[in-house]
């Protein structure tokens, strides 16, 4: 492999992870990656040859695809004629240990460690340790004791050959040679350097578990003897604890001071520093003062000009938000962190910014950041709104009526992205308030007028309405034909699962709308219903329109019969927070139909105590109707007594 130099940074590199990164789809993503594949395959089989900075440009390109998770089946070779530091990478990453190129690559990592060039051995011994096949240990089981007890070998070198030779070991213990070097390996225990560490993990210092056995420089380091300046820990010590407040406090005032140089590598340094600090105060959390300055010192750097640095910042005030000291302090910086969800280019400082306003989100300032994130959801990342919309559906409800109107909101930005779990949550909720039953019931009424609407609207909608619609049916704009034409309307968009849902609440219609039973009534007898192709439309739609004919015949039975159906003379609210399931009739005829109609009604409310049971079909427990062995009834609940008719 050629030599290491130092070329310019990578600017197509750059270009490619971040036009990568600003896909709002994946299958925009897989477009631009067959693209660049489609050029990087063009450069590498042309006439011309390249350049070492252009073969490091497009072998880093191939290794970013490969972490991205998409398979590279060219470019091999390629990377082994690379510079090396970009050839080891990307034989450590891509190549198997049943590669056909591990013989061509073990020739190469011969001659980097025969090289005497520490840099050379150390990345040649990191890429045995990584691969650490068979092939790999029966050709360098003897180079990598050589190189470790070599007097010219550096320290460093030394150190990734112990753990070379650890990972050959592990690997293929009887293709190690243990007799000719062991006595040799024992004596640098007494080397107090960077090897000694490396070296207790060793083979031989792992099979030495007896003392008495043990090479007399691993007695000392197994044994080692009491210090007499040996002090408590520093949470038991004041004094300890003391100096390292002080210590803290000496960095942090030394981040504010203006910077003694323009090089990048102090401002680095700087950095790296006031980071670990703060970490370590984070850590601690014990001392408000230091917290509370730590989140002022990150917050200058959430509009620092540098993008790890923002990162880094939003980061560590995620965990300063948990903290009880410092959590009033990061919700100061509010208007700054939407302003970079909003605003920043990168999708990850983008992440660390919901991630923030999900940890500094409160009862006071809930309404503002909901609102914020619904309004970002215009214009998300398709890889950001999952996260966004799981934020939004657990954060605090203030008050229900602001919950159903965010879900629902929710709802018609991100559709696709709500899972069955939020909207299901929401009905939960409105069955149990009687006090927002008539506000959800006009909300979704409204929602649904929509053009486009999304089809979890359209379950949510046929739910409520089916439940409460008579809370609103005293209006004219909403009376129940409207209401039942609007849902209708949206019949034949929907999916299976939603069109066994809507024909559920036609039933419900019927109980509580008399005057929409004939319209309904023709629905259910057209051909697209009882002849439907699939099985569960076409068996509800003959036995719903079969329950409404029962209805019909048995109200000529006697005065009154069916009075409370047909005047819709119930509470729905009561009733659905009761759940309890209606007693059985002493007479047939009349009663049996009104104990059919509120049989079905119930068993909706009575199915929520077990959530398990769910299917798509019937997610809110309407009744679905299933064929069992030997049981012709219903699903759930207890199966009314059918006469003749039935």
């Amino acid at each position: 492999m050629p030599a290491v130099s130092k070329g310019d940074g990578m600017r197509g590199l750059a270009v490619f992870i971040s036009d990568i990164r600003n896909c709002k789809s994946k299958e925009a993503e897989i477009k631009r990656i067959n693209k660049e594949l489609a050029n990087i395959r063009s450069k590498f089989k042309g006439d011309k040859a390249l350049d070492g900075y252009s073969k490091k440009k497009y072998v880093c390109k191939l290794l970013f695809i490969f972490l991205l998770g998409h398979d590279i089946d060219f470019g091999h070779m390629e990377a082994v004629n690379a510079e090396l530091q970009q050839g080891y990478l990307f034989i450590s990453v891509l190549v198997n240990s049943n590669s056909e190129l591990i013989r061509l690559i073990n020739n190469a990592i011969k001659n980097d460690l025969a090289s005497r060039n520490p840099t050379f051995m150390c990345l040649a011994l990191h890429c045995i340790a990584n691969v650490g096949s068979r092939e790999m240990a029966e050709a360098f089981a003897s180079e990598v004791p050589r190189v470790l007890v070599a007097g010219d070998t550096m320290d460093s070198v030394k150190q990734s050959a112990a753990l070379c030779l650890l990972r050959l070991y592990k690997t293929s213990p009887d293709l190690v040679p243990m007799g000719e070097w062991t006595s040799r390996v024992v004596h640098l225990l007494n080397d107090q350097h960077m090897v000694r560490p490396a070296l207790t993990a060793l083979p031989i210092t792992s099979t030495c578990n007896d003392p008495w056995y043990a090479p007399p420089p691993m007695i000392g380091m197994m044994h080692p003897a009491p210090s007499s300046s040996a002090r408590p820990s520093a949470h038991e010590d004041a004094a300890v604890k003391g100096r390292l407040v002080e210590c803290l406090e000496t960095i942090l005032n030394k981040a504010q001071e203006p910077p003694k140089s323009k090089k990048v590598q102090h401002s680095n340094a700087k950095n790296a520093i006031l980071f670990e600090a703060i970490s370590l105060i984070i850590h601690y959390d014990s001392e408000p003062n230091l917290l509370v300055r730590a989140c002022n010192q990150l917050g200058q750097f959430l509009q620092h000009r540098e993008t790890n640095l923002r990162y880094l910042a939003l980061e560590s005030m995620c965990t300063l938000a948990s903290s009880e000291f410092s959590h009033e302090a990061v919700k100061t910086h509010i208007e700054t962190v939407i302003n970079a969800l909003k605003t920043e280019r990168d999708v990850s400082v983008r992440q660390r910014a919901a991630d923030l306003l999900y940890a500094m989100c409160d009862r006071t300032n809930a309404k503002q950041i909901v609102s914020e994130m619904l309004s970002y959801l215009e214009t998300a990342d398709y890889s950001i709104r999952e996260e966004i919309v799981a934020i939004l559906a657990e954060k605090y409800a203030v008050d229900y009526s602001w919950y159903v109107d965010t879900i629902l909101n929710l709802i018609r930005i991100a559709g696709d992205y709500v899972s069955e779990e939020v909207w299901y949550r929401v009905i939960q909720i409105v069955i149990n308030r009687d006090d927002v039953q008539g506000y959800a019931a006009k909300t979704v009424f409204e929602a649904l007028q929509a053009p486009a609407c999304h089809e979890n609207m359209v379950k949510v909608g046929g739910y409520i309405l089916g439940e409460f619609g008579n809370l609103i049916a005293g209006d004219p704009r909403s009376s129940p034909l409207v209401q039942f034409n609007l849902l209708h309307s949206k019949f034949h968009l929907c999916s299976v699962a939603t069109r066994a849902l809507l024909l559920s609440t036609y039933i419900k219609f019927i109980n509580l709308f008399p005057e929409t039973k004939g319209t309904i009534q023709e629905v259910l007898r057209s051909d697209s219903q009882i002849r439907n192709a699939d099985v569960e439309l076409q068996q509800r739609a003959v036995e719903y329109l079969k329950l409404s004919s029962i209805a019909s015949t048995d109200k000529k039975k006697g005065p009154g019969a069916g009075s409370e159906l047909d005047e819709g003379k119930k509470e729905p609210g009561a009733e659905l927070n009761g759940g309890v399931e209606p007693t059985a009739s002493t007479t047939l005829g009349t009663c049996q139909t009104h104990r059919l109609f509120n049989w079905l009604y119930h068993i909706g409310a009575s199915d929520h105590k077990d959530d398990s049971q769910k299917d798509m079909a019937d997610p809110m427990g309407y009744g679905r109707r299933r064929r069992r062995e030997g049981s012709p009834g219903w699903h759930r609940g207890p199966a009314p007594h059918r006469d003749s008719t039935r």
